[in-house]
């Protein structure tokens, strides 16, 4: 998360959540900043890394690019060199975020075991069907679209391999039939802090949330 996540004169373009709903779903500690800007960082994360934006386009006629995507790749290119904000970006594309479009579904805690150690959220989301992904070659190697199903059968023939809190979040996802479906589902359930521990398992040492 970036200090620029929680910054008050983002809120006129942040779109389907409002802050006390936020901080109703996360909880966040006293030292931590404030909830809505968790949804701000998953959003912005996400366009930095894959090209997906989760946007709404602004209302007054004739604003915006006549080019849209060439728009959004330059103001791209030019948040992850370091010469705007994220809330330039919004500005520059003139449109606002849709946060209602994610749900809050996981706080996982790294094992105590681990010598550096991260407090993470995680957030779920559906996307246009036909949404294209131009993964940043600094923080993705490939980026391709997989059912929770798919995914977990190729990281049992070892093909894909995974960390804990994804499989556990897989596993979780993988009952459902459509995004939509998941996403009811999650925005009801309370999200509890996880922390994994070791244990012996055949294959030799795994992580286990059981006490």
């Amino acid at each position: 998360m970036d200090p620029e996540d929680g910054d008050p004169s983002l809120l006129p373009r942040i779109h389907g959540i409002s802050p006390e709903r936020a901080h109703e779903r996360l909880q966040p500690g006293e030292a931590e900043p404030p909830a809505l800007a968790f949804w701000v960082a998953a959003l912005r994360e996400a366009f930095e890394e894959t090209g997906i934006l989760l946007c709404r386009r602004a209302r007054r006629e004739g604003g915006g690019s006549s080019n849209p995507a060439r728009a959004k790749a330059l103001a791209r290119s030019r948040l992850l060199a370091g010469e705007i904000s994220f809330k330039e970006v919004l500005e520059t594309l003139d449109v606002s975020l849709d946060a209602g479009a994610l749900e809050y579904n996981g706080h996982w805690i790294t094992p105590e075991c681990e010598p550096r150690r991260y407090e993470t959220r995680f957030f779920t989301a559906e996307v246009q069907e036909n949404a294209r992904v131009t993964p940043h070659e600094k923080e993705m190697v490939d980026a391709l679209w997989l059912t929770p199903e798919e995914a977990l059968t190729r990281n049992r023939k070892g093909t894909l391999p995974l960390v804990f809190p994804t499989l556990f979040t897989l596993e979780e996802l993988e009952p459902f039939q459509t995004p939509r479906e998941a996403l009811e589902y999650l925005g009801e359930e309370p999200v509890s802090r996880r922390l994994p521990k070791l244990k012996r398992t055949e294959r030799g040492i795994g992580f286990s949330l059981a006490d």
